[in-house]
């Protein structure tokens, strides 16, 4: 059974349509990455996971229990990290997750380890007693990390966690994240930053306009987009169509690029034909690049290039 599974999602504004038809299942001890360019309904979606939002049709199950917005039960289970810093700046780091403890019902001696175990795993033991206004950027995320945490929830929502945070908080974030999965921790992470997601995610759900655009591995998903390699050369002129059916070819800020794409063993077996014949018309081969497909190819594929609100 899925720990949390989302069935056929959809959510309206007036007449705009936010969320018209998302599934996807989160498992244990794994991480499932969201994405979407602003405005596809990534958040509505992550609202309706949380039981803050109500849908207008389909369901959210918990180990396949309905979740329904309000029901107290439910939101021990869930922990969520939004985008927004949900910290007070006046209190200290070690006053926040004390704040939070208390609303998820921990009390006494066992709030005081939980606080002591969380600053710890966010790097914040020795700033415990400051105001957390007086902290970086990156410390003001790990601390809204922590407080999402103190609970120990089963799955975790984290929204952008890492956004504008310097590369140490972000490794450090990165580290929390997979340790919280390891020891069986359900996430579903959203984040602009598609080197992350590839890097940390099994799954990948892609959502535009409020569909699902695309939901697998990561490997299935990037198996889909072709490889191969870039050859940077002087000019294309003395070819005269002797890569016609090996090659494109390409000219972008006066560089002239053939390209080979397709699977390894097709480019590999081209490749040779095609240097030999740029050699025998006498055109300077200047460098040669290797395209490998990435979520980022994917995701502009998929959406678009074109700019957002």
């Amino acid at each position: 059974m899925s720990l949390l599974e989302a069935r056929h999602l959809r959510k309206s504004y007036d007449a705009h349509v936010a969320v018209a038809d998302v599934s996807f299942e989160l498992h244990r001890g794994e991480v499932l990455g969201l994405l979407g360019p602003n405005g596809a309904g990534k958040s509505t979606t992550m609202l309706m996971l949380a039981g803050l939002l109500k849908p207008d049709g389909g369901q959210v199950l918990i180990d396949g229990d309905v979740l329904r917005p309000g029901n107290a039960a439910f939101k021990y289970q869930l922990g969520v990290t939004p985008q927004d810093l949900a910290i007070y700046p006046e209190l200290t780091a070690l006053e926040n997750l004390q704040f939070f403890g208390k609303l998820y019902g921990i009390r006494g001696n066992e709030l005081h380890l939980r606080c002591q175990q969380v600053l710890k795993q966010i790097g914040l033991t020795d700033r415990a007693n400051d105001p957390s206004r007086t902290f970086s950027g990156g410390m003001k995320r790990r601390l809204n990390f922590g407080v999402s945490i103190m609970h120990r929830p089963a799955i975790l929502i984290l929204d952008e966690p890492t956004v504008g945070v310097d590369p140490q908080s972000r490794a450090h974030l990165m580290d929390c994240v997979k340790e919280l999965v390891e020891s069986g921790i359900g996430v579903i992470y959203a984040s602009h930053y598609m080197e992350e997601v590839q890097a940390m995610c099994e799954r990948v759900a892609i959502i535009d306009q409020g569909k699902m655009l695309a939901y697998d591995t990561v490997p299935n998903l990037l198996s889909k987009l072709p490889s191969g390699l870039s050859l940077m050369i002087s000019s294309s002129e003395k070819l005269n169509g002797q890569l016609s059916g090996l090659a494109t070819t390409t000219v972008e800020n006066g560089q002239t690029t053939v390209m080979l794409t397709g699977d390894a063993p097709d480019v590999n077996q081209r490749l040779p034909i095609v240097l030999d014949r740029l050699k025998n018309a006498g055109v300077t081969l200047e460098r040669i690049e290797s395209r490998q497909p990435n979520l980022e190819h994917l995701f502009l594929q998929l959406t678009g290039r074109k700019l957002r609100d």
